[in-house]
């Protein structure tokens, strides 16, 4: 078993020695030539100021948004729960597509901070939503009892207990706006993936496409390693479930009408604006508009499903080994696949790109570099699920099962798989979704004539046929409702109260 999650830690790890590689190749020299220059700079100064401008701000959302629908008595607090949600169905490209083609002038940092902070705010809401509704409400009333105030309270009681959620959901959001591409296209706002695209366009896997990954590359390992440091080695876990009585919820008073306001023209910006540009451009679609649609979506299914089952068929070694044999080097297995799934898909791509063309041509541009590439990206998806769920499933039932002179192969069949389905469905489905709306690595290594959902609408948005490209925008919007669905019941775990 160890055996085999090496091979697999070593296949998920080829973007790092990409990297590393590419930087060796070149020399200190030429690799100095082309990192230190001045459009570099301008690229670092945009791409710095997207991640610290937008992860506090989403923060800001999530959390605010998790506090208000959890323990306060906003009216029509179930409706503002889900819809807070909801922005996780709209991928952030067809986000910059909808504001794009509502507001022409949109555009630069502004503009990508607006789109991505409304695109991005639910992956903070959702586990700090899920971290609300766990916490104990007898800590909020004993502070409330001692004299605090409803902001002494949130502030020095909830918010350091909120502190892995946040940081957890601040650090998905930071990778994400370091390896989004197609809404920052869209508003003419350069960051290091852009540029990435544009060298890799203009020169196919040259040396400056490499250089500006290896500077992404190593913005994401210092973004892993704050959060790591913040995260810090303070525990969280309490013993017994609480008080078993429901939060007290505060009256929100005066506030009661800007605190629905507020969060209402937060829904509008998020969801409503998006959308009603699709539907505005889906009705001057015509029949031509249509016709890909079908061929589209069978590809799209076809290599997303593919990437979802050997995402579980990779995934599950891996915990496996984690839970049933705990260990130093199960650990560090573990870790090699986050590490490898941290950097952004361009890199990725050019990873695979490059390995592909030296070691097996024959595979380059193929269907197997998309569905490794997508296994590489979100192998996490698929690795979370399966340890939560195979960790439940307690190892006696299986022993049970075999005292009754059942083989062990034939007991994991019969006992632990259909227990562990769910956790399976769960990591596939996320898998599947996120292989869905996946643009950059599709682009650069799907075969020649291969036109997924993702890629048919940025070819037709990319050359302003806005009417041809709503049809595949409302399209990832569907796809994307079960797993967006599937996320928000785990988080909340029951319906609200």
């Amino acid at each position: 078993m160890v055996a085999l999650v090496a091979v697999l830690a070593a296949g998920a790890l080829v973007p790092i020695a990409y990297v590393v590689q590419a930087a060796v190749a070149m020399g200190w020299d030429e690799l100095s030539a082309l990192v230190f220059r001045p459009k570099v700079g301008e690229l670092l100064v945009n791409t710095v100021l997207l991640v610290v401008i937008g992860v506090p701000a989403t923060v800001v959302l999530g959390v605010g948004g998790a506090w208000l629908v959890e323990r306060t008595g906003l009216p029509a607090r179930r409706t503002f729960a889900v819809a807070f949600a909801a922005p996780l169905a709209i991928p952030a490209f067809v986000a910059s597509y909808g504001w794009a083609s509502a507001i022409p002038s949109i555009s630069g940092l502004w503009g990508g901070v607006l789109v991505s902070v409304l695109a991005y705010f639910p992956l903070v809401y959702l586990p700090a939503l899920a971290a609300i509704r766990g916490l104990d409400p007898a800590l909020e009333e004993s502070a409330r009892a001692l004299g605090m105030g409803s902001w002494s309270v949130f502030a020095r009681v909830v918010m350091p207990q909120l502190r892995l959620a946040i940081l957890g959901g601040a650090l998905v959001v930071g990778l994400h706006l370091l390896a989004e591409y197609g809404a920052f296209a869209f508003l003419r706002f350069d960051t290091f993936t852009t540029a990435i695209v544009t060298a890799y366009q203009a020169t196919f896997a040259g040396p400056n496409a490499a250089a500006l990954g290896l500077v992404l590359a190593v913005l994401c390992l210092v973004l892993l390693g704050l959060e790591s440091l913040a995260r810090g080695r303070a525990r969280y876990a309490r013993i017994g479930s609480g008080s078993p009585h429901p939060p007290v919820r505060l009256e929100l008073g005066r506030l009661t009408v800007p605190t629905v306001v507020g969060a209402s023209l937060l829904v509008v910006a998020a969801i409503v604006v998006p959308l009603a540009s699709v539907v505005r451009w889906l009705f001057r679609a015509d029949s031509a508009d249509l016709g890909g649609l079908v061929p589209a979506t069978i590809q799209t299914l076809g290599l997303s499903i593919g990437g979802a089952v050997c995402a579980i068929l990779v995934a599950l070694p891996f915990a496996w080994l984690a839970v049933r044999y705990p260990s130093r080097m199960s650990r560090l297995l573990e870790g090699a696949a986050y590490l490898a799934s941290s950097l952004p898909a361009i890199i990725v791509a050019l990873a695979l790109v490059a390995t592909t063309l030296a070691f097996a041509p024959a595979l380059y541009q193929t269907a197997f570099t998309v569905i490794a590439a997508y296994v590489v990206i979100f192998l996490p998806r698929a690795l979370v699920p399966l340890r939560a769920g195979l960790s439940q499933v307690p190892e006696s039932l299986e022993e049970a099962a075999r005292s009754l002179s059942v083989p062990p192969w034939a007991a994991r069949l019969r006992v632990t798989a259909p227990m562990l389905l769910p956790s399976v469905v769960a990591g596939g489905a996320l898998v599947a979704l996120g292989a869905a709306n996946e643009l950059t690595a599709t682009l650069l290594l799907a075969p020649t004539g291969t036109r997924t959902v993702a890629t048919s609408f940025w070819s037709a948005a990319s050359s302003l046929d806005y009417p041809a490209a709503a049809p595949y925008a409302v399209l990832l919007v569907l796809l994307s409702v079960p797993a967006v669905a599937l996320m928000f019941s785990n988080a909340t775990g029951r319906s609200l109260r």
